[in-house]
């Protein structure tokens, strides 16, 4: 991803680059907000990036899939489980991993298989979280960065005035600076902290279902074994 990214940052430096001074495009906006508008382009960049890798990763399908629990149960029901069942259920999704434990510790105690289990999750939470704490960076600090933006145009505004007179043409730019910065760094913002609660939240849905599935689990090794 970070590549990505990268390529991403390169492609609309050149864009911007290619803008002539009579189009009025969102490129010519970016000559027009200077050289502090930058940052939250990359950030931006980075923000849709993580966006689209987490919609594709958070899916149900690959994280916790619901037709997994009782196809357990069938194949326990036809004679037990084997190495290889238990390497296809680690590949299969986040939640085969934790069924994998479950099943690798399944001859010990239920504490340890629980210890077993909890440990594997606490693995499995961290990468449902991977990129999330960099996105709710990014909602936090843009606005910060356009009033970096903000106060640049404010210092070339109130530069325009001299002894002699006033530069209009500098009057207009530092005016347009500012005011472009303030709004990009909203426009990054917003969008940016609503989808870092929505994976919070849609995270946070997926650990408690599979908090649930995996009691389920163990309840179900254990009273076969008991």
């Amino acid at each position: 991803m970070p590549l990505a990214i990268f390529g991403l940052v390169i492609v609309s430096y050149n864009l911007v680059q290619g803008c002539t001074k009579d189009s009025v495009t969102m490129c010519q906006i970016v000559k027009d907000a200077d050289w502090p508008i930058w940052p939250l382009i990359i950030a931006s960049v980075v923000a849709v990036a993580i966006i689209g890798e987490r919609s594709f990763a958070l899916r149900e399908s690959a994280v916790a899939p619901r037709n997994l629990l009782p196809e357990l149960q069938a194949w326990l029901a036809k004679g037990g489980i084997t190495k290889e069942t238990i390497g296809r259920l680690e590949q299969h999704s986040l939640l085969g991993r934790v069924f994998a434990t479950a099943l690798t510790n399944a001859k010990y105690s239920r504490e340890i298989t629980k210890e077993a289990i909890e440990e594997t999750a606490r693995a499995v939470a961290h990468e449902l979280d991977k990129y999330l704490p960099t996105l709710g960076t990014i909602a936090t600090v843009a606005p910060l960065m356009g009033l970096f933006g903000t106060v640049y145009g404010m210092v070339e505004l109130f530069g325009a005035f001299t002894a002699t007179g006033h530069d209009v043409a500098q009057f207009a730019r530092g005016i347009s600076v500012a005011l472009y910065n303030t709004a990009g760094g909203i426009v990054v913002a917003v969008p940016a902290m609503i989808a870092y609660r929505y994976f919070r939240s849609k995270v946070d849905g997926l650990l408690i279902d599979m908090e649930q599935q995996s009691v389920k689990l163990v309840e179900i090794l254990h009273d076969e074994r008991s």
